[in-house]
């Protein structure tokens, strides 16, 4: 019995991805103008210690110090957009613009996103919306899925929602 016992305990535990019941993307897509003010918060993430350098060097007059501290607010702006890009969506399905817009990012069958879909999603699909000019973007503006060119991408939807527990 001990045997069997010990046999049991050395299968490793899977944890259950956690989906969404009868998950229907079409029905809970966030508005077009919301994802707009959710990008609009994530591009102020970015551009703001540039923003802010800038503003201090004009009003002080910095000049020696200008571009050591120009060079820093820009590492400080790409690093911040790379952590709310890539780490923040990965740990909570959200850039810091998606919370502030009550926005989540989850896969097409509710799952939440793991590494390889944001990667395909915020890399290879923000890159080809940007060189379309933004049109991959738009294009949530005019299909009844809520689905940019990047969502297709990456097999995501952005959903407008909060999680609760089912009694």
């Amino acid at each position: 019995m001990a045997a069997g016992t010990k046999k049991a305990a050395s299968i490793p535990h899977r944890p259950e991805i956690e989906r969404i019941r009868d998950f229907e993307p079409v029905r809970l897509r966030a508005p077009f103008l919301l994802r707009c003010a959710a990008v609009a918060i994530d591009y102020m993430i970015f551009i703001f210690f540039p923003v802010v350098w800038l503003l201090t060097s004009r009003l002080l007059s910095e000049s020696s110090t200008g571009a050591s501290v120009a060079g820093i607010s820009w590492y400080l702006g790409v690093i911040l957009t790379i952590v709310n890009l890539f780490v923040v969506p990965l740990m909570r399905g959200q850039s810091v613009g998606k919370m502030v817009a009550g926005l989540t990012i989850l896969k097409t069958d509710g799952a939440r996103p793991g590494l390889r879909t944001i990667l395909i999603r915020n890399l290879l699909g923000y890159a080809i919306t940007v060189l379309t000019l933004g049109l991959g973007f738009l294009i949530v503006a005019f299909n009844n899925s809520g689905r940019a060119l990047h969502d297709l991408i990456a097999g995501t939807v952005v959903v407008r929602g909060r999680k609760s527990r089912l009694a």
